[in-house]
C-alpha cells in the first residue's frame, strides 16, 4: 500500500515522504479499513515541522490522526462491524469511556501510533465508530480530533445550555464546528477573525456576533456588550488571548482550553478569574463514547462539518501548506 510517513528529525514538509508499505492485515480483535479521506489538524503541522510536544519520531510514521473508510476485513474474534461498513477511527485508540487515564499517552493516532494518510490502516474494534449514513467519507473524516475537542469542550464539563453565549476564537476546524453544535443546541454565538469574509461566512452558518480582532483589537468590552454582560463559555484554541477571554465571561462562565495558535506565552489575568468566578478546563478530544455522543447529536440536527477544501491523495503536500494559509476556512480534507 501507499502511506505517507513523516521521518525522525523532521523539521520541514519535505520530511513528509509518499512511501510504499507491505498491505497490512488484522490480528485477533482487529479490523482492516480501506481509507477513503482523512483530514489535517493544527497537531499535525507541528509534527511535520518537529514541534510538537510529544517529543522528536523515533521512526518512521504515518502522519494524520483523522481518517474514514470501510471495513474490507476483521479479524479473529472481531464482531462490532461487519465487511463494508463505513467507520472513522477515534483520535486515542483504547480511550472507550471514561476519563482519561495516564496510560493513554501514547495511543493517539498520527504520532506516536500510525495515522490515517495511508491507502489501508488496521486498528482494534474498539478504536472506531460507525459513520451516519447522511455524511460523506470527507465529512466524516473532519470529525475525529476537531469535531469531538469541540464537543467536549461544551459539554464535558457544565454542559452548554440553550440560551448561554459561546464565544469562539477563529474560524479553524475547531471554532466552526464548535459553531455548528453550539447554535444546534440554541446558543447564541460570538466569532472573531482577522477576516470579514470569513465573519461573513460564519454568519452564514448560525453566528450571532462577529467582530474583525484586526480592526477591534480590544474586543473584551464588544463582546460583553453584545452578549449583554458576557459569555458563559469560551472555546480557546489562541493561548495568548486568555487574558481577554477571561475578561468577557460572565460570572461563573468557562474557558476550555484547546490550542495556542496565537502563542505560549500566556499571562493569566488571575483578578478577573477569581472575580468571575470562573473556571479553566483542559480539553483532549475525547473518549469513543464521547464521539458516539457527538454522533448522535449531529444526526439528530442533521450537522454537516464544513469541508474547505479536498486535495488528492499524492498532492498532501500541497494540502499541508493549504491548511496553514490565510484562506483557511473550516477543514482542509485528502481524498485517498
Amino acid at each position: 500500500m501507499k502511506a505517507w510517513e513523516v521521518q525522525p528529525g523532521a523539521a520541514a514538509l519535505d520530511d513528509l515522504k509518499l512511501v510504499t508499505r507491505d498491505d497490512p492485515a488484522p490480528g485477533p480483535g482487529q479490523v482492516l479499513v480501506r481509507v477513503r479521506a482523512t483530514s489535517i489538524n493544527a497537531r499535525d503541522q507541528a509534527i511535520v515541522a518537529g514541534r510538537y510536544r510529544m517529543g522528536a519520531l523515533t521512526r518512521p510514521t504515518i502522519i494524520l490522526s483523522d481518517g474514514a473508510g470501510e471495513v474490507v476485513s476483521v479479524g479473529e474474534g472481531a464482531g462490532r462491524f461487519a465487511i463494508g461498513e463505513r467507520v472513522a477511527g477515534c483520535f486515542v485508540q483504547g480511550w472507550v469511556d471514561g476519563a482519561y487515564r495516564p496510560e493513554y499517552r501514547g495511543r493517539a493516532m498520527g504520532v506516536p501510533l500510525d495515522g490515517t494518510l495511508a491507502e489501508m490502516m488496521v486498528l482494534d474494534e474498539n478504536g472506531l465508530v460507525p459513520i451516519p449514513d447522511y455524511l460523506s467519507y470527507q465529512e466524516a473524516a473532519t470529525l475525529p480530533c476537531a469535531a469531538v475537542t469541540a464537543w467536549n469542550a461544551l459539554y464535558r464539563s457544565a454542559p452548554l445550555i440553550a440560551g448561554q453565549w459561546v464565544l469562539l476564537i477563529g474560524t479553524g476546524g475547531v471554532s466552526i464546528i464548535a459553531l455548528q453544535l453550539a447554535k444546534a443546541a440554541g446558543a447564541p454565538v460570538i466569532i472573531l477573525s482577522s477576516s470579514d469574509a470569513k465573519l461573513e461566512w460564519a454568519a452564514d452558518l448560525g453566528a450571532d456576533e462577529t467582530i474583525n480582532y484586526k480592526t477591534t483589537p480590544d474586543w473584551v468590552e464588544p463582546v460583553r456588550a453584545a452578549s449583554g454582560g458576557g459569555v458563559h463559555h469560551v472555546v480557546e484554541v489562541g493561548g495568548g488571548t486568555l487574558p481577554q477571554s477571561i475578561a468577557a465571561l460572565a460570572l461563573g462562565g468557562q474557558i476550555h482550553q484547546i490550542g495556542f495558535v496565537a502563542g505560549r506565552e500566556v499571562p493569566f489575568n488571575a483578578p478577573a478569574f477569581v472575580g468571575n468566578f470562573a473556571r479553566l478546563n483542559s480539553v483532549l478530544v475525547g473518549s469513543r463514547a464521547s464521539f458516539e455522543d457527538m454522533l448522535r447529536a449531529m444526526t439528530a440536527a442533521q450537522i454537516k462539518p464544513v469541508v474547505d477544501k479536498s486535495f488528492a491523495f499524492d498532492d498532501a503536500h500541497g494540502a499541508f501548506e493549504y491548511q496553514k494559509s490565510p484562506a483557511l476556512f473550516g477543514k482542509v480534507v485528502i481524498t485517498v
